[in-house]
């Protein structure tokens, strides 16, 4: 038994032994064995030692980058500066040049001016001794300058033109003033009919001695005056019916402008592609009109026939641009309304919230008695002179207009044309397809138009347009009645600011008077054009003065009320539009309805009234207008009541509240 177990241990202790040895014997064939804890330590180690250093170098790069970009940037800012210096330099550089040559011309200018002096001082001489010798001057001198001065130093100034006369020899200036009074002679000669108007507010207010030094010191050259009859003409219609273009037309074919600007009209309408708008451009100057195509302001131009003179009103035919057109019109002795006659155009306009109808009645409203109707683009594709489209128009526009209260036969005139190709515009057309048409050219019809009143011996009136600043103060308007003159003495209202009359100009013509019917620009002393709005009146002082409101009684046709104000009764509001004004007003009161057929009131005031009604309603406004019994002066007792950009009515005033009344209220001998 000792045997078998020590032989069974030493076959173990044998075993183990063989064990050992095959795995040495694996380790040297080659076979893997697992890393120690040192290896993988030592591993993780150049790791993290390659990533610092790739990371040192991402970041070495960057650095470098922004380095780079900060020095681009400071070369691109050394650069513009570099430019900007050279700019500014560049800019100095003409500047001084511009100013050399400013000064070189203001040199030259006055040497020419000296020069001028000494000729016209030269000629002023001799012309005052021929003057002395025929006795020319004293005579002219007795016979106008009275005219400006007070009937109360009318001796005075006799005695005082006596001394100028003896001290002509001395003075330069009485040398100068006797030139330009025997040009002003010449006058009163041409037109014997039409003497020159003595000076407003002179006769009550001013000094005879003032008047006589105001014109010694200024040293006027009074351009002759053209006695032909002069008329304004406004042109409304409904948008694009052509009334820019025909305008332009008028002008081009009367030699107001050349054919060398017509030429660069053309080119510029090719690059808006607006190539058949080329003529309206002559009116529409400005830029923001030639791109759209639309008319916004009112164009002023002038032209004249061998009869008459006449100044172009263009109104603009846009609905927004309604009160633009009212300040045309209310200057307006004749209105063209312009008619498209190509086929959906003449409907567009003429229906409702077109601006063909609100254009005729407004005009109607605004004083506009007579009305040429043009029916234009008759050589449309669409028409082709067709005679039954020329009467289709006429025959829809007829009653229209008799309900405006136009006289179609007496005051109306109905006629063909195409602005675009001038045809019947300054002479007959010669055109085949309208051979039908045998009647008078656009032209021919305004030289035969009636003579207008111009109540020249009434008050001034005289409605502020606009005003601006030229070395004084200066106001644009029309002269509805009555006469202004250099020396007058006047009132500015609402205000009743004193003022003098220092210079008046028709059209770019300095000249010594105007006359009702004329356009105005009035140079003013004693007053800044702050203190003056569109809508004041220049009128005589005392009491001739301009009627100054905040409430009147009016009788008004109720055209066509808004949908969603339907009800016209007191409380309601409008803006109220008379001659050149626009004042926010509420009807305070009807104070009576008016049968259309009798005319006669009605015996208890209305609660109400709807469109189409007739009534007398008592109008307040916030601030006091200018305004006149529609019986004493038309122009001023007109109006028209606008709400929300339509016109809901028009009206005359028939009665000035009392104690409202500014000329009334307040004392005339101050």
């Amino acid at each position: 038994g000792q045997a078998g177990g020590r032989g069974g241990q030493e076959q173990g202790q044998g075993g183990g032994r063989g064990g050992k040895g095959r795995n040495a014997q694996q380790g040297q064939q080659g076979q893997p064995q697992e890393p120690t804890a040192i290896q993988k330590a030592e591993a993780r180690a150049r790791a993290a030692a390659a990533e610092a250093e790739r990371q040192a170098a991402a970041k070495a790069a960057n650095k470098a980058k922004k380095s780079s970009a900060k020095a681009e940037a400071e070369r691109e800012a050394k650069e513009k500066e570099a430019e900007k210096e050279a700019a500014s330099k560049a800019e100095a550089e003409s500047k001084a040049a511009a100013e050399a040559k400013a000064a070189a011309d203001a040199k030259a200018a006055a040497e020419a001016m000296s020069e001028a002096e000494a000729k016209a001082e030269a000629e002023a001489e001799a012309e005052a001794a021929k003057a002395a010798e025929s006795n020319e001057v004293a005579d002219w001198e007795e016979q106008e300058e009275p005219k400006l001065e007070s009937k109360e130093s009318k001796a005075d100034s006799k005695e005082s033109k006596a001394d100028s006369k003896d001290s002509k020899a001395d003075s330069k200036d009485s040398k100068a003033e006797s030139k330009d009074s025997k040009a002003d002679s010449k006058e009163p000669k041409k037109s014997a009919s039409k003497p020159e108007p003595e000076a407003n507010g002179a006769n009550a207010d001013a000094d005879a001695d003032d008047v006589a030094d105001s014109s010694a010191n200024q040293k006027h050259s009074w351009v002759e005056r053209d006695e032909r009859e002069h008329l304004n003409l406004v042109f409304i219609g409904h948008v694009d019916a052509g009334k820019s273009t025909f305008c332009g037309q008028i002008l081009y074919q009367t030699e107001q402008v050349d054919a060398r600007t017509i030429e660069k009209y053309e080119k510029e309408a090719k690059e808006k592609n607006r190539e058949s708008w080329f003529l309206a451009f002559i009116m529409d100057t400005n830029e923001e009109e030639r791109a759209k195509g639309k008319t916004v302001e009112v164009g002023r131009a002038h032209f004249e026939s061998k009869n008459k003179r006449y100044t172009i009103l263009d109104a603009p035919g846009h609905k927004n641009y309604v009160p633009n057109m009212i300040a045309g019109a209310c200057q307006a002795d004749v209105g063209v309304l312009v008619i498209s006659a190509r086929k959906g155009e003449f409907e567009t306009g003429f229906e409702r919230g077109g601006q063909t109808r609100e254009h005729a009645l407004l005009a109607k409203t605004l004083g506009v008695r007579l009305l040429v109707v043009v029916i234009n683009k008759m050589d449309d594709m669409t028409v082709e002179w067709a005679k039954e489209r020329f009467e289709e128009c006429r025959d829809k526009l007829t009653p229209f207009l008799k309900g405006c209260g136009y006289n179609v036969k007496k005051d109306v005139v109905f006629l063909p044309i195409s602005a675009l190709t001038a045809a019947n515009v300054i002479k007959r057309m010669e055109i085949p397809a309208a051979s039908w048409y045998d009647g008078p050219c656009f032209l021919e019809v305004l030289d035969n138009l009636p003579v207008v009143d111009r109540n020249r011996d009434a008050p001034l009136r005289l409605p502020v347009l606009s005003k601006y600043k030229d070395l004084g103060t200066v106001i644009e308007g029309k002269v509805e009645q009555g006469t202004i003159s250099v020396g007058d003495k006047l009132w500015m209202m609402p205000n009743r600011t004193p003022v003098e009359v220092l210079n008046v100009w028709l059209d770019q013509d300095e000249v010594r008077y105007l006359i009702g019917g004329e356009n105005a620009r009035v140079k003013l002393k004693d007053i800044s054009d702050e203190d003056i709005m569109p809508g004041f009146v220049l009128t005589q002082r005392g009491a001739g003065a301009c009627a100054a409101v905040r409430r009147f009684e009016a009788q008004l046709i109720i055209v066509e009320l808004l949908e969603h104000k339907s009800i016209f009764s007191a409380g309601y509001t409008a803006v109220l539009h008379v001659h050149a004004m626009a004042e926010e007003c509420s009807i305070l009161e009807l104070t009576a309805s008016i049968d259309k057929k009798t005319g006669k009131k009605s015996k208890r005031p209305p609660m109400f009234v709807k469109s189409g009604a007739v009534v007398n309603v008592i109008i307040e406004v916030d601030q006091a207008v200018c305004v006149e019994q529609f019986d004493q002066c038309a122009q001023l007792g007109r109006f028209t009541l606008r709400d929300e950009g339509k016109t809901i009515g028009i009206g005359k005033i028939i009665d000035l509240t009392p104690g409202l009344n500014l000329k009334d209220d307040l004392s005339l001998n101050n």
